[in-house]
């Protein structure tokens, strides 16, 4: 007898929220700071003093939030220490329990060595805070730098692969299982921080005209290099020369706001790019705030957009915004506390050197 066989689709709720989102936005901008902070504090580069203090800002309130969205994504801070009672090594979240810890012990001790000299200048201006100055400041230690930025470009390293990692390994979602998506991560995380750098140049007050000029030449270039993977990726999918991307196009191809989406940030890219080349010095506004908008709309798009499409069914899940904790509230938190984390730093951080002290130097002002 004929059979007919009924397939049913069901509608699931996202398992990703937008803290995982908000989590994925702030570590990257964190790794990529820290990166960009690299030629004035490790390598000295003349030109860069500006631009290494607006980065290691960014990089240590970026990196110092990002683990609060990332607890709020877990819904109770007892499941994190889970990966370390019973750790999944097979799991790359499970190892981004290791990762993180090392990068940013990296982190704070690389800013810390870096900054010794000029806390210690620094100390007889901060009034009471005086004594804690000359606590935490001294002579430089260029090898206790050079050991704390190793370290940490090796965390940045392993963030930036486990993030991307962990997504890409979901075989269930070919929008996900593709080697593009780490790069792209990446690339969206270091223009997202060069960004954020442009942004700060501009509110933190001593904008220098040469250091948007600077940041904005090495926005081009990344940006650049990831229109050029998205475009890689469309091109495999849409002639067909792999399976698994071709059905990740085809999954997403029919439906206008994943068209509208795509069309509207290589356009915003574009722009971004056409500004910072014609106009280096003035557009810092514009071309930040688009590469901010590129690195959080394409982990949007990834996260969010990635489970509205159905693993065995036709059309897309609907997905509203909540208002609450797990929706706007949570974003707009964590936001709000990375712009207090920027305030205390920059309040707190010395001023921009012109001139990094030579080994064993006593900078005036020296404890």
């Amino acid at each position: 007898m004929p059979q007919i066989t009924e397939v049913i689709g069901i509608s699931r709720e996202i398992a990703w929220l937008p803290w995982a989102v908000t989590y994925f936005f702030l570590i990257g901008l964190s790794v990529g700071s820290f990166l960009l902070s690299l030629p004035h504090y490790l390598f000295g580069r003349p030109g860069w003093e500006r631009a290494g203090r607006l980065a290691l800002i960014g990089a240590l309130a970026c990196g110092m939030a990002a683990p609060v969205a990332l607890l709020a994504d877990l819904h109770q801070p007892g499941r994190f220490w889970r990966f370390y009672a019973h750790p999944n090594l097979n799991s790359w979240m499970a190892w981004g329990a290791f990762f993180i810890p090392t990068y940013l012990s990296g982190l704070f001790l690389y800013a810390w060595s870096s900054l010794r000299p000029a806390i210690a200048a620094d100390a007889e201006d901060r009034g009471i805070l005086a004594p804690l100055y000359r606590l935490f400041g001294g002579r430089a230690l260029p090898w206790l730098s050079r050991a704390a930025a190793t370290v940490a470009i090796i965390g940045a390293c392993l963030v930036l692969l486990y993030t991307g990692m962990e997504v890409m390994v979901v075989r269930a979602r070919p929008l996900w299982n593709t080697p593009f998506l780490p790069v792209q991560f990446a690339l969206t995380a270091i223009g997202g921080a060069i960004g954020l750098a442009l942004l700060l140049d501009r509110l933190l007050g001593g904008h220098e005209a040469a250091t948007e000029a600077r940041l904005n030449r090495a926005l081009a270039m990344v940006l650049g290099a990831s229109m050029l993977v998205g475009a890689a990726w469309f091109a495999i999918g849409f002639f067909g020369l792999e399976a698994r991307h071709a059905q990740a196009l085809a999954s997403v191809a029919q439906h206008d706001s994943f068209r509208i989406t795509a069309f509207e940030g290589q356009a915003a890219l574009a722009l971004a790019i056409l500004l910072a080349l014609w106009k280096p010095r003035g557009s810092g506004w514009l071309t930040g705030l688009i590469a901010l908008h590129a690195a959080w709309m394409f982990r949007w798009t990834v996260f969010i957009g990635g489970q509205s499409v159905p693993k065995n069914a036709p059309g897309l899940y609907d997905y509203h915004l909540p208002l609450g904790p797990s929706g706007l509230l949570g974003i707009a938190g964590s936001m709000g506390l990375l712009v207090f984390l920027i305030i205390l730093l920059d309040a707190l951080m010395p001023p921009a050197r012109t001139r990094a002290a030579a080994p064993g130097e006593a900078l005036p002002g020296r404890a």
